[in-house]
């Protein structure tokens, strides 16, 4: 016989999300997930964002969690509605977006038995490994809180990712006592070596003309970049490493970072110092940029020694701490860079920056003004589209380090859900930002059905959409490509 005191699981879901400090939750109500979507209703304390669909609510996740530097949360149905999300989560993952995705799944008498029941997907949890960082199965209504625990914690253990979890429908009905500990399990920081710290720094004391380039695994290590900056480290950013560096400091490149004078102006410099990047293929010119050397790195995943790029250094662990203790051992010895270096980097910065805006023609006056408008506190969030190629992935300018939001799988139609998702993190954590989107028609159709969230939503968001009427990026390399 039921206990008076006893609560639904579905109940004891929301109330673990509100202790991981989660603020707003996206997805699709169904049938098998209507036990947590009523319990967090009824609690009030995390806001819902009934989505369209669930491939939009996976990017809305995705993008509310990047920017605002938090744990993104997803709640589908299972089978077709999991098949739906799968897109958004490889993009999470190659992002390295924390977050939890949360999925219903068949009462647990018909599991894996292929008996063609209603929104049952044979050997789901094989998919859900397959475009997560892991995937977990609630076995039972006794041990769903430590397994959500579990799920939380690898999401937010870097290298970050998206977890899945399925929690079967008559699991998350079932009553149970409350449990005494709803709190999120600690989060390990890989401290890196104290041999390889002074390996790194002897390397880079000899160094004249240093560079820092920055990836997304370097976006909490502000203060620690500052300090080698401060040494006279010149800084190049990826896409997901903007605005670690205000990108009007006068030593930074931003993501300038592949073009022809910013090619040779790495071969004037003697030492790249990569943090938390996986030199990505779009970002080096399929590997044949030529960068500086030597070429060493930072990075808290061990299996990126080597990747890419042959490296002549490496250091694993969490590049805040890395890079702190670098900053340490060169500060001791009294480092200071070439003083010329920054001003050749300026120089290349003006450059490559006036040749852009050259060839933009008209459409640099739209940069410009887009900048004026915004200031220094907005979101910027892009679909993959010719202009994102051609100019939002350098500008406009960041100030923080996670003011941008972009499709880093290449997947189009991500554009506006992500809008939608970084909008709702700017209202639920007051940031007051302005949320910017950049979308190619193409794109923007995809996931049209999101028009109406954005709406019913109240979305603090404006939405740049570059009409060609065709898949421009498409078009152009297949007339590269093909003729």
């Amino acid at each position: 016989m039921p206990n008076a005191t006893q609560i639904t699981v579905g109940a004891v879901i929301a109330e673990f999300l509100e202790h991981c400090d989660v603020k707003a939750a996206f997805g699709v109500i169904s049938i098998h997930n209507m036990p947590i979507l009523d319990a967090m209703f009824a609690r009030g304390k995390v806001r819902f964002v009934m989505a369209r669909g669930e491939a939009g609510a996976g990017n809305m996740a995705d993008a509310c969690a990047r920017s605002t530097s938090s744990l993104g949360v997803c709640i589908t149905s299972t089978g077709p509605a999991s098949g739906n999300i799968a897109g958004s989560l490889v993009e999470a993952y190659t992002a390295g977006t924390p977050l939890l995705h949360i999925t219903g799944q068949i009462e647990t008498q018909y599991l894996d038995k292929k008996l063609s029941y209603i929104h049952e997907a044979p050997d789901q949890l094989t998919m859900l490994k397959a475009v997560s960082k892991a995937a977990f199965r609630v076995l039972s209504a006794e041990t769903c809180l430590s397994t959500l625990k579990a799920a939380v914690q690898a999401a937010m253990t870097a290298p970050t990712g998206p977890v899945s979890v399925e929690i079967p429908i008559d699991i998350q009905q079932a009553l149970i006592d409350m449990p005494a500990d709803l709190s999120p399990l600690p989060v390990a920081v890989l401290a890196p070596s104290e041999a390889a710290l002074d390996a790194l720094a002897d390397q880079l004391a000899k160094a004249r003309r240093p560079l820092l380039w920055l990836g997304g695994g370097a976006r909490h290590a502000g203060a620690a970049v500052q300090r080698l900056k401060a040494m006279g480290f010149g800084i190049v950013s990826t896409g997901q490493g903007r605005g670690i560096v205000a990108e009007d400091d006068p030593a930074t490149l931003g993501a300038y970072n592949i073009q022809k004078p910013v090619e040779a102006f790495y071969q004037r410099c003697d030492a790249m110092l990569a943090v938390g990047t996986r030199l990505r293929s779009n970002e080096t010119l399929k590997y044949e940029l030529k960068l500086p050397r030597p070429l060493l790195r930072i990075d808290v995943d061990a299996a990126q020694q080597g990747r890419c790029y042959m490296d002549d250094g490496f250091v694993c662990g969490d590049s805040a701490l890395a890079l702190n203790g670098l900053a340490d051992r060169l500060e001791a010895r009294g480092y200071k860079a070439d003083p010329e270096l920054l001003a050749d980097l300026r120089q290349t910065h003006d450059e490559v920056v006036a040749t852009m805006r050259d060839g933009l023609g008209p459409y640099s006056v739209l940069v410009q003004q887009l900048q004026k408008v915004v200031g220094r506190n907005f979101n910027w969030v892009r679909d993959v589209t010719v202009s994102n190629s051609t100019w939002g992935n350098r500008e406009l300018r960041f100030f923080e380090p996670n003011a941008g939001v972009h499709a880093t799988g290449g997947g189009i139609g991500m554009g506006m859900p992500m809008a939608i998702g970084a909008a709702i993190g700017a209202a639920e954590t007051g940031s007051g930002r302005k949320t910017l989107g950049l979308a190619g028609d193409g794109g923007f159709i995809l996931n049209l059905g999101e028009l109406a969230t954005l709406v019913q939503e109240e979305c603090n968001t404006l939405i740049v959409l570059m009409n060609d009427q065709r898949y421009g990026v498409i078009q152009n390399i297949q007339d590269a490509s093909y003729g």
